[in-house]
C-alpha cells in the first residue's frame, strides 16, 4: 500500500496482476487508497497469488486525450476487471465478427488518425467560413428561402455557386472597420479597467488555476447604455447603427479575415511564448492550427478566451439583436414578432453575463483550446449565425398578435429561469459542500476523487437529485426549447430562422458526449456510479 501511494502520483493508468489474472484502470478509480478493496494483508508472502501493481505513465496519452486525440490502449488479456474503465472501447466492437481486429489495425488507426488530425480540420477551417455567408445572402437575395438559395448550386457547381455569393459581398468600408476596431479597444479597455471581483476558475489537468475579473455583467450593461444613449444621440444627425444592417455583408467579411489571421497568431503564441504549461502541439500544423495550442492564452494580462467568447462574441450578438430590431422600427414602426424575439434573446444573453463566473466552468473553457474552433466560432459564427432569427424578421415582419406574443414571452422567460435554476443550483451545492437541501431534502451526493497530471489527489462533488437527478445534462432542454420560443415569431413560412435551433440541437447533443467522455476519464468509476443513478442522458426517460 505504502508503495502504491507513492507510485500514483506519477502514472495514469495501472494493471493489477494477480496469478494469471490482469486486471486494467485508470487511476482516477483509486485516487482515493480507502477504496482500494482489492489489496488484502497477509501475515506472509505468498508469490504464487501475489498481487503486484504496473504502473503505466501516460501523461502524453493523457494530454492528447484532452487535445482530442485518440490514446494509446493499456493492453491486458480477456480477464478484465468489471470496473474498468471503457470509455476507449467502440459500441460496434462486441456486434460485428472482427471488427475489433480490423479497426485496432495499424492502418485503420492511421486512417482515423488522418481523418480526425487533418481531414476533418482541414475541411472545417477551409468551408465553414463560407455558412455565414450563405445564410447572409438566404436572407437578403433569396427572400429566406432556402431551397431559392439551393437553387444556386444546382445551376452552378457547388464553388461556382459559393463564387456567386461572394461576388455579392462587399469589400468592408472604412466606417465598417473603424466601427469593429473602435469597438474592440472599448471591450478591450473593459475588460481591464471596469472592476470585479476576482474569481477562481477549475484547477486544469497541469495544475494551475486561472483568475478572472468577474466583470462580464458590468461591461454588458455600459455597453448597452452606451449603445441605446449613442443611438438617441446620433439620431438627429441622420445617423443609425441600422448601417450594421445594411452593411452586414461587410461585417461578416472582415471579421472572417480578421479572425483566419487572427488564429494565425495564437498559433504562433502559443508555439514560441505560451501563458502557461497548459499548452503544447500535436505534432500536426492543421490540427493545431484547428484546435489551439494554449488552453489559457493570456496577452498583456487579457484572457483572449474570455475576451473573444463573452466580451465579443456574446455582446457583439446582443448588440446585433439591437441594430436589427431598430431597423424593423425604421421600416415598419412596433412589430410584436421582432419584440418578442429580441426580447427573448436579450433577457437570455443578460442571464448569460450574470452568471459568467459559471459559464468559466463550462466545457467552452476548460477543454476547448483557443484555436479556430472556438475562436473564429465566436468571432464570426455567432454573429452570423445566433443572430440570424432578428436578421430574418427585418425583412420579414409577422404580426403575432397579443395572445400568441404574450404565450411566447411567459414560455421563453420559463425556459431561462429553469435554465438558469439547474446551473444555479448545482454552484449552490458545491459552495455548500453538500450541507444544503435541494428541493426540500437532503441532496444525493457523489464524493468523486481525481488525479492532476502533478499527482495532486482532487474532489469534486457529482449532483444526483434535483435538476441533476432528471438527466445529466437537463439544462439542454430548457436552452433547446428557449431557442424554439425565440425562433417561433418568425412562424413557419421558412427554415432559415430555424437555423440556429438545428445548429444547437446539434452542437448540445455533441457536447453531451463529449462532456461524458471526460468526466468518464476523470473521475472513473465514480462517473459509472453516477450515470447508473441518473441514466439519461438529457431528456428525461427518452434519451
Amino acid at each position: 500500500i505504502d508503495c502504491m501511494k507513492i507510485s500514483l502520483a506519477s502514472c495514469r493508468y495501472f494493471a493489477i496482476i494477480k496469478g494469471p489474472k490482469v486486471i486494467v484502470g485508470s487511476c482516477y478509480e483509486i485516487a482515493d487508497i480507502q477504496h482500494m478493496n482489492f489489496v488484502k494483508e497477509s501475515s506472509k508472502p505468498d508469490f504464487e497469488n501475489q498481487t503486484m501493481v504496473t504502473m503505466v505513465d501516460s501523461s502524453r496519452e493523457e494530454q492528447a486525450m484532452r487535445q482530442g486525440l485518440p490514446r494509446r490502449h493499456v493492453m491486458s488479456n480477456k480477464n478484465v476487471s468489471a470496473n474498468s474503465v471503457p470509455y476507449d472501447s467502440d459500441i460496434l466492437t462486441d456486434g460485428i465478427q472482427g471488427y475489433k481486429q480490423v479497426t485496432q489495425s495499424s492502418v485503420a488507426h492511421s486512417l482515423k488518425n488522418f481523418i480526425n488530425k487533418t481531414l476533418v480540420p482541414l475541411v472545417f477551417v477551409t468551408c465553414i467560413p463560407n455558412l455565414v455567408i450563405v445564410m447572409w445572402y438566404t436572407v437578403i437575395h433569396c427572400d429566406g428561402s432556402y431551397l431559392k438559395m439551393l437553387s444556386v448550386f444546382s445551376e452552378h457547381s457547388i464553388i461556382a455557386g459559393l463564387g456567386e455569393m461572394w461576388r455579392h459581398v462587399h469589400y468592408p468600408s472604412a466606417a465598417i472597420i473603424a466601427t469593429l476596431v473602435i469597438y474592440c479597444i472599448y471591450a478591450l479597455l473593459m475588460m481591464k479597467f471596469l472592476p470585479g471581483a476576482a474569481v477562481l476558475g477549475p484547477v486544469t489537468p497541469k495544475g494551475n488555476t486561472p483568475i478572472y475579473k468577474d466583470n462580464g455583467f458590468l461591461h454588458f450593461v455600459v455597453t448597452l447604455t452606451l449603445f441605446l444613449g449613442l443611438t438617441l444621440l446620433l439620431r438627429p444627425y441622420g445617423i443609425s447603427p441600422s448601417i450594421i444592417y445594411d452593411k452586414f455583408d461587410e461585417v461578416l467579411f472582415t471579421l472572417n479575415a480578421f479572425s483566419l489571421l487572427f488564429c494565425v497568431f495564437l498559433y504562433f503564441k502559443g508555439k514560441l511564448c505560451p501563458s502557461s504549461s497548459d499548452s503544447g502541439s500535436s505534432g500536426n500544423l492543421i490540427f493545431d492550427y484547428y484546435w489551439g495550442m494554449e488552453l489559457y492564452p493570456r496577452v498583456f494580462g487579457i484572457d483572449i478566451k474570455v475576451f473573444t467568447n463573452c466580451r465579443f462574441g456574446m455582446t457583439v450578438w446582443a448588440l446585433l439583436v439591437c441594430v436589427n430590431a431598430i431597423k424593423s422600427y425604421e421600416l415598419y414602426g412596433f412589430v410584436d414578432s421582432m419584440f418578442v424575439s429580441a426580447f427573448l434573446q436579450l433577457l437570455y444573453i443578460t442571464k448569460f453575463f450574470w452568471w459568467e463566473s459559471g459559464y468559466l466552468q463550462t466545457i467552452d473553457i476548460i477543454l476547448d483550446r483557443a484555436g479556430f474552433y472556438i475562436c473564429w466560432g465566436c468571432l464570426v459564427y455567432i454573429p452570423g449565425m445566433y443572430a440570424s432569427v432578428s436578421f430574418y424578421l427585418v425583412s420579414h415582419p409577422v404580426s403575432l398578435g397579443p395572445v400568441l406574443s404574450v404565450l411566447t414571452l411567459c414560455l421563453g422567460a420559463l425556459s431561462i429561469y429553469i435554465n438558469f435554476a439547474v446551473d444555479n443550483q448545482k454552484q449552490e451545492v458545491r459552495a455548500a459542500d453538500g450541507s444544503c437541501l435541494v428541493w426540500g431534502r437532503k441532496p444525493d451526493i457523489i464524493r468523486a476523487k481525481y488525479i492532476l497530471e502533478n499527482g495532486d489527489i482532487r474532489e469534486s462533488i457529482l449532483i444526483a437529485s434535483g435538476w441533476w437527478g432528471l438527466s445529466r445534462h437537463f439544462h439542454y432542454v430548457p436552452e433547446i426549447m428557449l431557442a424554439f420560443f425565440w425562433s417561433l415569431p418568425a412562424m413557419f413560412n421558412d427554415l432559415m430562422p430555424y437555423s440556429y435551433l438545428i445548429f444547437l440541437l446539434i452542437l448540445l447533443t455533441h457536447r453531451s458526449y463529449r462532456d461524458d467522455s471526460k468526466c468518464g476519464h476523470k473521475y472513473g468509476t465514480f462517473w459509472h456510479e453516477y450515470c447508473k443513478k441518473v441514466p439519461h442522458r438529457i431528456i428525461p426517460f427518452l434519451f
